[in-house]
């Protein structure tokens, strides 16, 4: 793979550096590194910050840390700064709380396509399973066959078979932020995350309504690109519904430009840690 495209690992965080330290133990496992991990940090304290100083010196690639000021959810803007601070053509995207199966930047590679934005699953790990990786300081062992997990179809991996599952479609609804990748200029294009969407909910659907209206198709795999989910508490939802209607809104009108997007907004070096 010499000759592959270049690839952003792309994991946004905020105050939870229990979880983002496994989740970087996974990506120190990978059969391929990412050419950068970028993290997008929308508030974290000075330990979430240690904790990425810390796993700098562990990577013999670049982690390039976005960092801006807790002022409530505003995951969308730091985001778009991440994105836009990547030098890679092609963007993996995760959460913080997201353990990855060896084979996941190689399976997104392989899965890669232009005229495509790619939807991966997740297995959800239980209450209990999530307390014992948590307070383990390590990763254990975690497969489609172990206790405490849920959705185990989603975390059975079978290349082999992979192409019998793969789906292209023009939808949007089920896209989800917490595996999913794009190319970096399809994200330009539409001008990336809407930074008016503040609070939680559907600023993951919403870009990728806007990939369809664009005429970036979906292309959802299955049997490849496998990761859990670590369990937490839901989160406030208080501006789920009007975040919704930007998103029906957005399907309804065909538009794929976002004005309020990434274009206006400038990397700030100071924030590569």
């Amino acid at each position: 793979m010499a000759d592959r495209i270049s690839v952003a690992l792309v994991i946004s965080t905020y105050n939870w550096p229990e979880a983002l330290k496994l989740v970087l133990e996974s990506v120190l496992k990978q059969t391929i590194l990412p050419d950068e991990i970028v993290i997008a940090d929308d508030g974290s304290g000075k330990e979430t910050y240690d904790l990425i100083r810390s796993y700098t010196k562990r990577f013999n690639i670049p982690v390039k840390h976005f960092w801006h000021e807790d002022n409530g959810f505003q995951k969308t803007i730091i985001l778009n700064q991440a994105v836009l601070g990547t030098a890679s053509t092609y963007i993996v995207q995760i959460d913080g709380d997201i353990i990855l199966e060896e084979h996941f930047i190689e399976d997104h590679l392989n899965a890669a396509e232009q005229g495509y934005h790619v939807l991966g699953s997740r297995g959800l790990l239980t209450v209990d399973k999530s307390k014992e990786l948590l307070n383990g300081n390590s990763l254990g062992f975690i497969s489609a066959f172990s206790k405490g997990i849920n959705n185990g179809f989603n975390i059975i991996r079978f290349p082999l078979v992979k192409s019998f599952f793969v789906t292209k479609r023009k939808r949007s609804n089920n896209f989800k932020g917490c595996n999913c990748a794009f190319w970096k200029a399809d994200f330009l294009k539409v001008n990336g995350y809407n930074n008016g969407l503040t609070g939680w909910g559907h600023e993951d659907i919403e870009l990728g309504a806007r990939f369809i209206n664009l005429g970036i198709t979906q292309k959802k795999i299955k049997m490849v690109a496998i990761c859990y989910h670590i369990y937490h508490k839901i989160n406030d939802r208080g501006s789920e519904k009007s975040n919704y209607k930007v998103y029906q809104q957005t399907v309804n009108d065909g538009n794929y430009y976002c004005e309020n997007g990434c274009d206006k907004m400038e990397v700030n070096a100071a924030l590569l840690k």
